[in-house]
């Protein structure tokens, strides 16, 4: 799926994992009124990139869209250099496969499953695993992400930091190239926000407790201070527009009035 580099004019930085190319958001969860216009993004592999804004911004139209879950209204987006457009099928099932999203809030758990057998769910579904096959897949997710004795309980029977655990877990079970997650620390006390931002530190680097490598992450957050420290590329979405904000050597929030709000020192 990951396209070469062309050698014939000299060395070239690889194919972005996921562009957006002059394109116009979907707004909320309608399909035909636009939403952030104009978004020029390039998201390479190793990338950490922290998208703020406000809970009615279109973070998760951004995140949706990036993933090929929604299509944009106007503009071109690709998917490991192919253009989404073209994709049907089994091409784009596998596209997408090589995505893990994790919504906000541990949503998109199905009550009447056990988080082990929500966890299972893509293993399942893609590759036709039963509960055995899955297993050695399931555990060790359940086990790195502190949920094993949550693991026969079903989402109603836990609080929210483990649904969104689990979300994780759903989302890496497929040992995905990239990882999108959308407001993954609201509502959490103070240590679980430190659990989940080292995690994620050793998710971009590689995780060998799980046996994983290193991901491409997105973030979407309405508070920046937890990440500045974290993230490695910045963005800002607000007022309909899409903002890029550099790297974190040159992200300078002090002397950036469009950031001032995004600072809210009581939130963690």
């Amino acid at each position: 799926m990951l396209t070469g580099n062309n050698h014939l004019g000299g060395p070239q930085r690889p194919t972005p994992v996921i562009e957006l190319l002059g394109a116009t958001l979907c707004r909320g969860g309608s399909t035909e009124e636009a939403g952030v216009e104009q978004v020029q993004w390039q998201v390479h592999a190793g990338d950490y990139w922290v998208v703020v804004g406000h809970a009615d911004a279109g973070k998760s139209a951004l995140l949706a869209t990036a993933a090929g879950l929604l299509r944009p209204l106007v503009g071109c987006h690709r998917l490991f250099g192919n253009d989404s457009s073209t994709l049907t099928g089994h091409a784009l099932t596998e596209a997408r496969r090589c995505i893990g999203f994790v919504p906000e809030g541990g949503a998109r758990l199905l009550q009447h499953l056990t988080l082990a057998e929500n966890i299972a769910l893509p293993l399942r579904y893609h590759q036709n695993l039963s509960p055995e096959q899955a297993a050695p897949r399931v555990n060790p997710l359940l086990e790195g992400l502190e949920l094993g004795p949550l693991a026969n309980s079903t989402p109603g029977q836990v609080n929210r930091g483990a649904r969104q655990r689990a979300n994780l877990a759903r989302a890496l079970v497929l040992r995905p190239l990239v990882l999108m997650l959308d407001n993954p620390l609201v509502g959490l006390s103070p240590a679980q926000v430190r659990w989940w931002l080292d995690l994620l530190d050793q998710l971009a680097r590689g995780h060998d407790g799980l046996g994983l490598p290193p991901m491409t992450l997105v973030v979407t957050s309405e508070d920046l201070r937890p990440w500045l420290s974290r993230g490695r590329q910045f963005a800002l979405l607000k007022d309909g527009r899409w903002v890029l904000l550099g790297d974190r050597e040159t992200l300078a929030p002090a002397h950036n009035s469009n950031l001032s709000e995004f600072l809210e020192q009581d939130r963690f």
